[in-house]
């Protein structure tokens, strides 16, 4: 619970030992270390800012070179914020590169304009009080600035940050330059392969002139159920992540089996349901976790719980968890979507099929989850529909 609530006198605490500082510093270490997760990077920097230097608040900001912003997703008490790179005193601090040091925010001249538009605005707001304010910027391995801590009201007796907060708070920020270029550089490639997984996947589903909603909704869908199931949030993640490649493999199939708007023959289907095995092999030998799931993913969502699936043939439990979820996935959209072999079915009609077909084509657990999330898995379906796209298309014209 937060000391700043109107209202309440804040606890007074006592500045640290050097056993105790020593300690944080260790323990918050270890933790970033052995973090990717960026929002998570940056309430760790937040907590280990505050704690080394006993103040009310920390905040990590970072400056957002594309849009000339600074943000941060991790302000105590308040939720993320945005504001022009050179707004308030972490601006004045990121522009000019000089740490600010402020006993008493409401009597400080120097300084005034920029706690004006910074601070004691945002204490208007919320009825704080600020008071004592330290702002450090910290800088990247080529030394450009990145952003900048922000500390807010002593905790202790004599209630203003002193030279040896300077010191440990700048050293907390040297740190948090290196380890935050760090997780932002895991972002940007999770994002990267994020974006590539679903171009990869519009490109599958082009070919047979599905469009590029229908792996949005398989990849919503697939998050939902797998958080149904009781899988961790990573888990349900990485699977949205990974299942718009579900049909990666079309791109081998040629547009006369592809593409027939009428049944096709035995031997057409052999060559139709190759596209599993050709999933599977182009992402197969990738080290990458989003990848090697989405190889499982191609390999498996044709698959039955009874075993008449395809490429293995393999029943029940054999079938990885991935493969059950994206199979009922994929089959609830493509049966709501029209296709060039077929109407788009009614809502009760797929309903009344998976009812039929649990414990046959699909497993019956994951079913029961499909009805209790159908709600909002219905509401991605109408937010992510064919229609809504072709009149985005039609309006962007």
């Amino acid at each position: 619970m937060e000391h700043d609530m109107v209202g309440l006198e804040p606890k007074l605490k006592k500045d640290l030992h050097p056993e105790e500082m020593l300690r944080i510093i260790f323990d918050f270490a270890a933790k970033i270390a052995n973090e990717r997760n960026l929002d998570n990077v940056l309430m760790l920097m937040a907590d280990m800012g505050r704690d080394m230097i006993v103040s009310d608040r920390c905040t990590v900001w970072l400056l957002d070179k594309n849009k000339n912003e600074l943000w941060s997703k991790v302000a105590h008490g308040m939720n993320e914020i945005r504001m022009p790179s050179t707004a308030g005193l972490v601006g004045h601090a990121v522009t000019s590169g000089k740490a600010v040091f402020i006993d008493d925010a409401y009597e400080n001249e120097e300084y005034k304009q920029f706690l004006i538009n910074g601070a004691l605005k945002v204490d208007k707001q919320t009825g704080y009080r600020t008071k004592a304010l330290m702002v450090i910027p910290f800088r990247n391995n080529e030394g450009e600035i990145m952003g900048a801590y922000q500390a807010i009201n002593k905790m202790t007796e004599s209630g203003q940050f002193s030279s040896k907060d300077m010191e440990y708070l700048t050293l907390a920020s040297s740190y948090a330059g290196k380890s935050l270029e760090s997780a932002l550089l895991t972002n940007e490639i999770e994002e990267t392969q994020k974006e590539i997984i679903f171009t990869m996947g519009e490109i599958g589903e082009s070919r047979s002139k599905e469009t590029g909603n229908h792996v949005k909704r398989v990849a919503e869908f697939s998050y939902f159920l797998a958080l149904g199931l009781g899988m961790s949030q990573e888990e349900a993640d990485l699977l949205k992540m990974a299942s718009p490649m579900h049909d990666i493999g079309k791109v081998a199939i040629p547009d006369e089996v592809l593409k027939k708007p009428g049944k096709l023959t035995e031997e057409e289907f052999d060559v139709m349901k190759s596209h599993t095995n050709i999933g599977y092999n182009l992402l197969k030998n990738s080290t990458r976790h989003i990848l090697k799931t989405a190889a499982i993913v191609a390999y498996q969502h044709h698959e039955k719980w009874n075993g008449k699936g395809y490429p293995c043939g393999i029943k029940g439990e054999e079938i990885h968890i991935y493969g059950r979820i994206t199979a009922i996935a994929d089959v609830f959209d493509a049966l709501g979507s029209e296709r060039v072999y077929k109407k788009a079915w009614e809502l009760d009609r797929i309903l009344n099929l998976f009812k039929e077909e649990r414990g046959h084509h699909f497993d019956p657990r994951v079913v029961d989850v499909f009805f209790e999330q159908l709600p909002n898995i219905v509401k991605v379906r109408d937010a992510y529909s064919d229609f809504n796209l072709a009149e985005k298309t039609e309006n962007s014209h």
